[in-house]
């Protein structure tokens, strides 16, 4: 059953998050002022008794999943099992507690790094379980694969109205800039900053520069995230049979250009030092967004446009005064 009714009740778990607080936002600005926000300092969702007794209470009608163990290469290099358990922990527990608690609707939300390291290029949602993960962040992928399964199971099994949404590199304000366990983008961002700021002029960048990468801003995958939850679900189904659908931009860039359109738009001058000591990741990573365009969404924020207004956020709220 589709969004139909401001009144109607929504949890956002992980609303303290990049995605969770833009989708605040977004439901927040549509006139949606029932919403149900929990920190996880007061609800840890790797318990399930937890969260069963959370449900039971609230009794949400619908659920947006944005809570997740999130972080770069480097962070998944170094803590594998808290990415692969945490996740699954938190995926199991929500999903089993919508589902007995009856919510109308579920979007649960991954990544486009659950497709193979060598999927044909843009990927669609039928390359899923085609060929071997990216090594780097196979651990977190196949924790965000079996979300994805959890939530077809139990549409298979029970009739149950979840929907998997795949975004690609989400990027914006309020953004983790914490250089061992942030992504690509921010990491780059603050690494110009600061080295601009100190006088050094020069930054080292991971890997080539080669790999190819789809950039999403935030508010636009919480867009995404509304318009699919006021969608009816015949409509749904009608594009997406397996009920998954991709959420990208539509265009990839190297990340070598990335760092040129960053030091363009942050007014800086860095020299570039490509570390091909530290690995890559997967070579190229563009996905096929004609599924949620032919329903008539398409990310409206250009990258230039969405890297401005972060670097504003961080400079306002991270940055340390010059």
């Amino acid at each position: 059953m589709h969004l139909n009714n401001s009144e109607s009740s929504i949890y956002v778990a992980g609303h303290t998050g990049l995605l969770g607080r833009a989708v605040v936002k977004k439901l927040h600005n549509d006139g949606y002022q029932n919403l149900i926000l929990q920190p996880s300092s007061a609800l840890d969702l790797r318990c399930q008794r937890s969260v069963d007794d959370f449900f039971q209470d609230n009794q949400p009608e619908f659920v947006i999943l944005a809570a997740a163990r999130v972080g770069g290469i480097l962070a998944n290099d170094q803590f594998p099992t808290d990415f692969l358990v945490d996740n699954l922990s938190i995926q199991l527990n929500v999903l089993n507690a919508a589902h007995k608690s009856g919510v109308k609707r579920l979007i649960f939300l991954g990544s486009t790094c659950i497709y193979p390291r060598e999927a044909p290029q843009p990927i669609k949602e039928t390359a899923l379980l085609s060929g071997p993960l990216e090594i780097t962040n196979q651990w977190y992928a196949v924790a965000k694969i079996a979300g994805v399964l959890q939530c077809q199971a139990l549409r298979r099994q029970h009739n149950r109205d979840f929907i998997a949404l795949m975004s690609t590199n989400l990027y914006g304000p309020g953004d983790n800039f914490d250089l061992e366990s942030s992504h690509v983008l921010p990491a780059l961002m603050r690494r110009l900053h600061e080295a601009y700021e100190s006088g050094s002029k020069e930054v080292t960048v991971w890997g080539s520069g080669k790999p190819r990468r789809e950039f999403l801003y935030s508010e636009d995958i919480a867009d995404a995230c509304v318009f699919v939850l006021k969608t009816p679900e015949e409509d749904l189904l009608h594009v997406a049979p397996d009920s998954m659908f991709n959420v990208g931009y539509g265009e990839d860039l190297s990340i070598r250009d990335l760092c040129d359109i960053l030091q363009e738009v942050m007014q800086t001058d860095c020299k570039l030092n490509f570390d091909l000591s530290k690995p890559d990741g997967t070579p190229r990573k563009l996905v096929d967004n004609s599924r949620l365009a032919q329903l008539g969404w398409n990310a409206p924020t250009p990258l230039r446009k969405g890297i401005l207004h972060t670097y504003q956020w961080y400079k306002a709220n991270v940055a340390k005064p010059s």
